[in-house]
């Protein structure tokens, strides 16, 4: 081919060179560059002669030797030192092309100058000085292919020449466009050389390409020359994508480039680049480990970091290219930090370095500093704040917060900066949250959140009322959206942090005070301990527990600096006692010493104290220092330096008498004595006062400051040079505070910063006008500065913490809420630019959602209830489109914050209310018409289209609820409509019509969307919703002029959307819903209770289609509001539509009811007794129905339901409206009996078990049943319903009552087990006769208690029952004892004793009647009852008659006090001798006498009869007790007959009152004879047990007694005693008494006459006398003689003959 193809030979290397040295020759002068012609052609023909496949890991040049290589590049070094560009081009362009292909390889740096390589960058880097755009492009272009390359390194000082090459092309470009092109290369050699150190690679190593237009944010935009940008990203992306086809590198090359660094490194120890560095303890791994690249990485940033810090001076005013070049190490800097790895190599480089640049150029004025400075510093805040902790802390004030705080006259480029720093760390929400956790957490640093908030808030409103400012309008409101616009995006990183940390946790958020746990002890701990201790840098260990502590600690100790500062004592007492310090003067002279954010010239007025502790803590204070080998006067600026000396002059000389004893014992060689360093001190004090106050216009000289001092050295003086010294450095430096070596303060200066030590920071900012020139901060106070850098880093507290607990959160919104809350307010209330707006309004959604999910009530509140208001539903005159804005911000809440927002659900359905009201007005539909009936969509969107035109007529204008809505109100007001003095205005009306056409942006999707979504709530946001509803709902209906039912209405719908929740959820619900209703339904407002009931039924229906298992009461307490309602509404309206709601629900859905049938009954066993009969007429026939029709459906329930069925047609029988309800439902009794049978005695399996609660209910006396058969469980509500109604007042009610129940028995009672009917009896038939005996029992009380009866108890009208119902009571008792006695034979006692009360009972013919059914109850057991059971009966009767005695004796006590008066037959009594009580009490026991006689006498017939049926069979033991009732009732008869008192008291009552009087003489006689009869009988009939008892004896005794009787009836006995008294009226009635006798006497003869001879001859003795005596006797009767004549002839006589 041609020879150009052959140029260079067959090498790779040759391939390159050949044809740039074939253009070198064509190009070059021949005459001038002979040498370099001759050059090229010689290695043009070396080259063609190489072979292709040589390899030396140790050449300069691929493919060729050592020698070889350093030949064939000598040409390329003399054309680039001939600077004759067309020889300079070509060889650039070979340069790069042996760079890109990595041709060239090794390593370059300074110490081998020799090194072909070294030469060949510098000469390249020569010619960058050549004042021709190409040459620079080209020279850019080779030296950033020289630092790409991966085959070279170039190192060291080399490295920074090649920067410095790039740097200065920056600084001298001829165009802008080479500029660009220049600033491009050295940032993408950042990239290359710090990405490579990270990697700590050569090779394979992915570098990025930089983006140019990114370069041009900060600077150089005015020389950008169009394409300029264009062209400068393609220069750069060509370099770097040059020679990537090429092959890789051999391994070898990169391993001899990489390892054994040379000993003659970079950086040693000594060199100036490496000073500093081993400050820090890394100087071995700089020399030891460092690689070589790192090692340049770190030479070349602490030399940008040392560009960045130059200053002009103060004589040389052109400082342009200076700034330039500032501004440009800056940049670079910049990218470096922006692209830095993971892990950043150089930590201390950039607080050695980076932070002294930024430290040094915070006083500079120049923006575009200004700017990158921010810039770096957002950088270093989002990579290494983990590792710049205090650094950090100190430049967040200088560089962000004094700019953010000045709010009158900010520099506006300057506040624009920060503000968009900070949008920038707003977009992070981790920083956010590390910030707050390492700063306003910690007790070391500034509250740097919450200043930035403050600020932010200070922005956002603006500078004050009436305060002048630099700013203009436009200005100010950037400002202000800017702020706002940051706190929006703050507390949105805010929720998408918490939202992050919750999802990654898997975790349910609990309920706001129970996130984090108390703090009050701990934190004392923490003061008392240590607040310094090291803390776990475990980012799950740091929790929000301990950072809580740590913040609280911090609010204290504050709180008693701040105390301090105003009043120094109170101060360290409230910190003594908080137990922030110690109580010991050393440690409060420490505190004094060590704490920022204390006053010096407080700390000097408190240390010049002369009480007690301040001189100790002044003392503790002094002997602190060290200040053995300082000179005086260092001595004591080291001293003042921490605090300012007083004013008062005692105080300094307690002071400074106390410095120079400490100062002597520290140094005694120094003065004689320490009067001698007190001396001095004082002296230079003076001198410094002297010297540096303004005030002073003749300054001492130094000739009188000697005079002034001589002889104070214990009477000589001091050496004069000595002297003149000290005056020399005072003058010359004054002594003073750390603080006042800084520039002036401004008087008003913030309180926190003062508070945290940072005024000395921030007083580095006193940002200067552009015309300043930027000369750097003060060198002492940057040393100042780094000291406390360096102190910060030393303190445990610097470690920095990483937290995860997501209730940090809380602690952060403490602290930014209320800021946040006014900045959305304000700017939301002040301004109407939509931008504006809508952020304050995504605003206050953010923070509701962080608030709600964080637990945060009140915050939350405050946030939701400012939205609410902001819609200005409440005034809607005034409403604009931002008040739209607010609603649907808030209809968005609902819907995504719904789970969270509890409480706050009140203001947002309130808000929906108050729109669909004005819906409603807007539809021009009155309140009273559209209540219930919604307007159809067809009318409503016609009334708009006409403008409102039924709003615009002047009726329209007295509406008081459209007045009341125009004229609107305050958001709190309850009502609307009140009274008015005028009409509104028609502009007025127009306005709120213009405003209605507003609403139409929400329609009714939007608002039934918040409550179709209710249905997604959780479990406790839905209770809190519907609370809420139910509140606003009441707010509605409580309107007395307008109540409406919208919410009334969401709440059934949403009742509906729920319907389908767990039952736990739902009963929760209900129990709201429930009370809800209950109030609403007893509403005077007819028409809203009918409404809330019919809505109320629809639930009911809907719930009603679900199945309840057993066991359950749901449905019981859904049914509650009807039951509630029922009984408390005065309404018969309310009250007959929930009977025919309930009637309808229950009739559609019985198959379905199950705990409901309780409410069910409970409805209607109101209605029962309601006093409108169509009520009761209407709930009986429903259950009537229910009965007939569902009784299966009842039993198939719980026991209680059935129990309350029947409680229910209990209550009916009792309806006071006459008809055959009452016996209607006595049949239904009858009928559940029958059903109940019907389905035998295999009732369902759940009544095992059901307990007997309901059982007990019904019981009326002290027994309970505890041994319940579960077959027959059912019948006990039955049965004790009728047993109550045996007392029901109506006789035909009460008397069916029992024969039904009675019947009943009779007809079921074979299903009874024995237990059951025991249960029966004590429970149910018991009962039934407690009224019949407690009238008798109530007799025998009152008798028994001896007081005299009262007119009460003398009323026998008050009984309940008649004879005739209590006859037939017992009848069916006693049959049904006898039908069933094998079962209830145990209660055969209670029933005898039932029937002997009923024999006591005073009621008329009640004794007759219960001698009959006592004797029908004796047929009925004559088969059945054993001899223990008639045992039983008889004891039972003996009972009865011994309670009658002792009863009716104390009855008879009643008349002892009433007096005695003996009268003649015949003679009156006087009616006036008595009085009333005394005729009132004998009446009364005269009637008991009558009445207690007939008892007796029935009880005698009873027993007489029950013997003569079994006489011939009756045991010992029953014939016994029938002869002891005998007898007492016999001896008692007697008792009463022979008192003669009690008979003239009868008699004269009797005879004063017309009564007759009571048949003693007669219940006597008669009680002998049953007694005699019984005896006779006995012995005839039944000998065996008549001898085993002495039946004989007894029947002799007993006639014996008769006989004694009659005899002294007939004064026989008298006779024989004492002398007779002929009164006539006494022999009269004795006549009379022994007619009475005679039958009694001819008795006991008979029965005499019966007895065996032998037996009567063993009672001879004691008989004869007494027949001789009767035959003496005159007798009244003939049958006296006849039957005494018996007895002699057949018995005496033949015992005598």
């Amino acid at each position: 081919m041609s020879t150009s193809q052959t140029l260079g030979g067959a090498t790779r290397c040759g391939r390159v060179i050949g044809p740039s040295l074939d253009k070198i020759i064509k190009n070059a002068a021949w005459r001038k560059h002979t040498y370099l012609v001759s050059s090229c052609k010689s290695v043009l023909d070396k080259l063609e002669s190489l072979p292709d496949d040589f390899h030396d890991p140790s050449s300069v040049v691929a493919g060729l030797s050592s020698p070889d290589a350093d030949a064939v590049l000598q040409p390329f070094l003399f054309s680039l030192d001939t600077a004759y560009s067309k020889v300079v081009e070509p060889a650039l362009d070979c340069a790069f092309k042996l760079f890109s292909l990595s041709v060239i390889r090794g390593e370059i740096q300074s110490s081998k100058q020799d090194s072909v390589l070294f030469k060949l960058v510098n000469a390249v880097s020569k010619v960058g000085a050549m004042a021709e755009e190409p040459i620079q492009l080209a020279v850019l272009r080779v030296l950033l292919a020289a630092v790409r390359s991966p085959c070279v390194l170039i190192r060291g000082d080399c490295l920074l020449h090649v920067v410095k090459t790039c740097y200065n092309i920056y600084l001298g470009g001829l165009s802008g466009t080479t500029q660009i092109c220049a600033k491009s290369v050295l940032a993408q050699m950042m990239l290359v050389i710090f990405t490579r150190s990270e990697e700590d690679s050569l090779a394979d190593v992915a570098v990025k390409t930089v983006y140019v237009n990114e370069l041009l944010t900060f600077t150089d935009k005015s020389v950008n020359e169009g394409s300029s940008v264009y062209f400068c990203q393609g220069f750069v992306n060509e370099v770097m994508a040059a020679g990537q086809g090429s092959p890789p590198p051999p391994p070898d090359v990169i391993q001899i480039l990489l390892q054994n660094p040379e000993t003659e490194t970079v950086m040693t120890p000594d060199s100036p680049s490496f000073r500093g560095y081993e400050k820090n303890g890394e100087a071995d791994s700089l020399t030891g480990d460092m690689s070589k690249m790192r090692q340049d990485a770190f030479l070349l940033f602490k030399n940008l970091c040392k560009l960045s810090m130059r200053f002009s001076s103060q004589e040389k005013n052109d400082d342009q290219i200076m700034v330039r070049g500032k501004t440009l190490s800056l940049e670079l800097l910049k990218v470096i930090i922006d692209n830095g790895g993971p892990v950043w190599r150089f930590i201390s480089a950039v607080k050695q370095y980076l932070c002294l640049s930024l430290l040094k150029n915070s006083a500079v004025s120049i923006m575009s500093i200004f700017q990158l400075q921010c810039a770096i510093f957002m950088s270093l805040l989002s990579k290494l704040r983990s590792v710049l902790k205090a650094e950090i802390g100190i430049f967040f004030p200088m560089i962000v917060l004094r700019v953010l705080e000045n709010v009158l006259q900010p520099s506006f480029l300057q506040k624009m900066t920060v503000l968009n720093l900070l949008e920038k760390m707003s977009q992070d929400p981790q920083l956010i949250v590390d910030i707050f956790v390492n700063y306003d957490c910690d007790v070391d640093s500034s509250n740097i959140l919450e200043r930035i908030v403050n600020g932010l808030l200070k922005t956002a409103l603006g500078p004050p009322t009436g305060s002048s400012t630099t700013l203009s309008p436009a200005q100010d409101s950037t400002f202000r959206n800017e702020s706002v616009k940051i706190l929006v995006n703050v507390v949105k990183a805010m929720g998408s942090w918490m939202d992050q940390q919750l999802k990654m946790d898997e975790t349910v958020w609990p309920k706001g005070s129970q996130i984090y746990a108390s703090m009050d002890s701990n934190a004392s701990q923490i003061g008392e301990e240590d607040c310094d201790t090291q803390p776990d840098t475990n980012p799950e260990a740091y929790d929000a527990s301990m950072l809580e502590q740590r913040r609280a600690y911090k609010i204290e100790l504050q709180k008693g600096i701040s105390l301090f500062n105003r009043k120094p004592s109170k101060g360290i007492e409230f910190l003594i006692s908080s137990k922030k310090i110690g109580n010991s003067p050393e440690e409060v002279a420490s505190f004094l010493m060590k704490t920022a954010g204390l006053n010096g010239t407080v700390i000097g007025d408190y240390l010049g104290e002369r009480e007690e502790l301040p001189l100790k803590v002044m003392h503790a204070y002094v002997d602190s220092f060290n200040f053995q080998g300082k000179d005086f006067v260092e001595a004591i600026r080291f001293f003042l330096r921490g605090f300012r000396l007083p004013g008062e002059a005692q105080k300094i000389d307690r002071i400074m008498e106390k410095f120079a004893e400490h100062y002597w014992k520290c140094n005694p060689g120094s003065f004689t004595s320490a009067d001698t360093a007190y001396v001095l001190a004082y002296s230079v004090i003076m001198l410094n006062t002297d010297a540096h106050n303004n005030m002073v216009k003749d300054k001492m000289s130094k000739a009188d400051f000697v005079r002034n001092n001589r002889g104070i050295d214990d009477g000589k003086d001091l050496p004069e040079e000595y002297l003149g010294s000290l005056y020399d450095r005072v003058v010359k430096d004054e002594i003073k505070m750390n603080s006042d070596t800084l520039a002036p303060q401004s008087k008003q200066v913030n309180g926190l910063n003062k508070l945290l030590g940072l005024d000395s920071i921030l007083n580095l900012v006193s940002w200067m006008q552009p015309d300043e020139k930027a000369h750097g901060a003060n060198r002492v106070l940057i040393r100042d500065i780094q000291e406390q850098f360096q102190a910060k880093s030393e303190k445990s507290e610097s470690a920095y913490h990483s937290v995860t607990d997501v209730s940090i959160l809380r602690f952060i919104l403490e602290v930014s809420w209320g800021p946040m809350l006014a900045a959305f307010s304000v700017t939301l209330d002040q301004s109407d630019d939509r931008l504006a707006t809508s952020l304050c309004l995504q605003g206050f959604r953010y923070a509701v959602h962080v608030t709600a999910v964080m637990g945060m009530q009140t915050q939350r509140d405050a946030f939701v209830t400012s939205m609410a208001k902001f819609t200005n539903l409440h005034c809607a005159a005034d409403m604009k489109q931002k008040n739209i804005d607010a609603v649907k911000a808030i209809i968005t809440i609902a819907i995504e914050d719904g789970n969270h927002l509890q409480g706050s659900w009140e203001h947002i359905l309130t808000c929906l209310s108050r729109i669909e009201h004005l819906q409603l007005l807007g539809e021009g539909s009155s309140p009273a018409d559209t209540r219930y009936i919604p307007t159809t969509k067809a009318e409503v969107d016609e009334k708009k289209a006409l403008g409102f035109p039924h709003l615009k007529k002047r009726g329209a204008l007295q509406n008081p609820s459209v007045m009341a809505v125009v004229r609107g109100g305050s958001y709190d007001s309850t009502s609307l409509v009140k009274t008015v003095p005028k009409l509104v205005k028609p502009e007025q009306i127009k306005n709120f019509i213009a405003n209605l056409n507003l609403l139409d942006q929400i329609g009714n999707f939007e608002l039934n969307h918040v409550y179709a979504n209710s249905q997604r709530l959780n479990s406790e946001a839905i209770v809190a919703f519907v609370k809420a509803l139910c509140k606003v709902s009441m707010s509605e209906l409580q309107s007395p002029a307008d109540p409406r039912v919208f919410s009334l209405t969401k709440l059934v719908e949403t009742a509906h959307y729920n319907m389908n929740r767990i039952r736990l959820v739902w009963s929760r619900i209900w129990n709201v819903l429930s009370d809800f209703f209950v109030s609403v339904g007893l509403s005077e407002n007819l028409s809203v209770a009918i409404f809330v009931m019919d809505s109320l039924r629809q639930l009911s229906m809907k719930f009603l289609e679900r199945e309840e298992l057993a066991n359950y009461h749901f449905q019981h307490e859904f049914l509650r509001p009807f039951v509630v309602v029922m009984q408390n509404s005065s309404s018969a309206e309310i009250r007959e539509l929930i009977v025919r709601c309930v009637s309808q629900m229950v009739l559609s859905r019985v198959s379905n009811v199950q705990s409901g049938w309780k409410s069910v009954f409970t409805v209607f066993t109101t209605a029962a007794i309601d006093e409108r009969k169509n009520i009761v007429l209407l709930a009986f026939e429903t259950i009537e129905k229910i009965v007939r029709d569902h009784f299966h459906c009842i039993t198939e329930t719980e026991i209680s339901v059935y129990a309350d069925c029947i409680r229910c047609l209990i209550t009916f029988t009792n309806s006071k409206f006459e008809g055959d309800i009452g016996f209607n439902t006595i049949e239904f009794l009858r009928f559940c009996a029958v059903k109940l049978a019907e389905g035998g005695l295999f009732l369902n399996e759940k009544l095992k078990n059901d307990n007997i609660s309901a059982l007990k209910e019904d019981s009326s006396d002290g027994q309970s049943v505890t041994e319940l058969d579960e077959q027959v469980s059912y019948w006990v509500p039955l049965l004790s319903g009728l047993s109550k109604q045996a007392s029901d007042p109506r006789p035909a009610i009460r008397k069916r009552s029992i024969e039904v129940l009675f019947n009943i028995l009779m007809d079921h009672g074979h299903l009874f087990t024995r237990p059951f009917w025991a249960a029966i009896f004590s429970s149910i038939i018991l009962p039934v006769f407690n009224n019949m005996r407690s009238k008798t029992d109530m007799l025998f009380e009152e008798s028994s208690s001896g007081d005299s009866p009262s007119s009460a108890s003398l009323d026998t009208e008050e009984t309940t029952w008649d004879a005739e119902t209590s006859t037939l009571a017992l009848q069916l008792l006693v049959d049904l004892l006898a039908n069933f006695f094998s079962s209830v034979r145990s209660q055969l006692s209670s029933v005898v004793s039932i029937i002997l009360g009923f024999i006591k009972s005073p009621v008329q013919g009640s004794t007759g009647s219960g001698i009959s059914v006592l004797l029908r109850l004796a047929d009925g057991l004559a088969r059945s009852a054993s001899e223990d059971e008639w045992t039983e009966v008889f004891l039972a009767l003996k009972e009865a008659a011994s309670l009658t005695f002792a009863g009716f004796m104390k009855v008879l006590r009643t008349m002892d006090d009433i007096e005695d008066v003996e009268t003649s037959s015949g003679q009156s009594v006087d009616k006036d001798d008595l009085d009333d009580d005394n005729l009132h009490i004998m009446s009364y026991v005269v009637s008991r006498t009558k009445k207690h006689i007939d008892v007796l006498s029935q009880i005698v017939e009873v027993v007489s009869e029950l013997y003569r049926r079994n006489q011939y069979s009756l045991p010992a033991s029953h014939v016994d007790i029938l002869a002891d009732i005998f007898s007492c009732i016999a001896s008692h008869a007697q008792q009463l007959n022979t008192d003669t008192v009690l008979r003239r008291k009868f008699k004269r009552a009797c005879s004063v009152q017309n009564l007759t009087q009571p048949q003693l003489l007669n219940f006597e006689n008669e009680a002998n004879k049953s007694y005699m009869t019984f005896l006779q009988d006995m012995v005839t009939c039944n000998p065996d047990v008549s001898k085993e008892l002495e039946l004989e004896s007894r029947l002799v005794t007993e006639c014996s007694k008769v006989v004694k009787i009659y005899l002294n009836c007939t004064g026989q006995h008298q006779q024989q005693t004492k002398p007779i008294h002929w009164i006539l009226p006494m022999e009269w009635d004795r006549t009379e008494e022994a007619k009475a006798r005679t039958s009694l006497l001819v008795s006991s003869l008979e029965a005499l006459c019966s007895l065996e001879a032998e037996s009567l001859k063993r009672h001879v003795a004691s008989v004869f006398p007494l027949l001789v005596d009767l035959v003496k006797t005159e007798h009244c009767s003939p049958q006296v003689p006849y039957a005494l004549s018996n007895v002699l002839k057949s018995c005496i006589g033949p015992i005598l003959g």
